[in-house]
């Protein structure tokens, strides 16, 4: 039964999505998933809300992108290295409920070193999804992000986050949910990166959209940011 929630989208039939020019990419490493949105477009503008160090800054950032990934906080922050502690460190990650935290990650141009598939949505479910995401920061009594760590050799940094991490929800239930408010398919289960890839290239083949390398070479282009 668990696998075939992982086939069954939650909705059927495809969307008219001829019309909508921005575009949402979902990023898969390992067991995880990330958002990757353009740190600004005509509508969003993610400097507005995120403190982004150095030349993130500037105004020419069209070329740039930010991967959002929420997850357990001890994994996701110091991932183990070592099988007995892999082992323990998930068994207490799954079932026990744990604090999480967002990953964000700067990337100068658009990654080209993960399996990444990518769907035009329309402008309001565009502006939801990056509701969504803003809202999962958890904030300070001042109403601040609260930066847990800030790796300026690997560009990502991790904030705390709201919720808690188990086996019920993790860290692609949380892309999924994203995903969701945008009017993008997902599995009725979606507890598995590779099944929320699956039913995004699925919509691709139906909807005749581009992915894999073309989809990146896209976007390097400008084309739906």
């Amino acid at each position: 039964m668990l696998f075939f929630s992982l086939l069954i989208p939650h909705k059927w039939g495809n969307d008219v999505r001829a019309s909508c020019c921005f575009q949402v990419c979902v990023a898969q490493f390992g067991f995880h998933t990330n958002i990757i949105v353009p740190v600004k477009n005509e509508i969003f503008d993610w400097r507005k809300y995120l403190t982004l160090n150095n030349d993130f800054q500037l105004k020419n950032s069209d070329n740039r992108y930010l991967g959002f990934g929420w997850g357990e906080r001890n994994w996701y922050m110091n991932p183990p290295t070592e099988l007995p502690l892999m082992l323990r460190k998930g068994f207490r990650a799954l079932f026990f409920p744990n604090p999480s935290v967002l990953r964000v990650q700067k990337h100068d141009n658009f990654p080209q070193n993960y399996d990444i598939e990518c769907i035009k949505v329309k402008q309001t479910d565009y502006l939801e999804l990056m509701e969504f995401i803003n809202n999962s920061f958890q904030l300070s009594q001042g109403g601040e992000k609260i930066r847990l760590i800030n790796n300026p050799y690997t560009n990502i940094s991790f904030y705390e986050a709201k919720g808690t991490y188990s086996i019920l929800r993790n860290s692609n239930n949380w892309t999924a949910e994203g995903l969701k408010i945008a009017n993008i398919n997902t599995p009725l289960w979606a507890g598995l990166s590779g099944a929320i890839m699956h039913h995004l290239r699925y919509d691709y083949l139906n909807l005749g959209l581009t992915h894999g390398n073309e989809k990146s070479r896209v976007w390097a282009r400008g084309i739906g940011v």
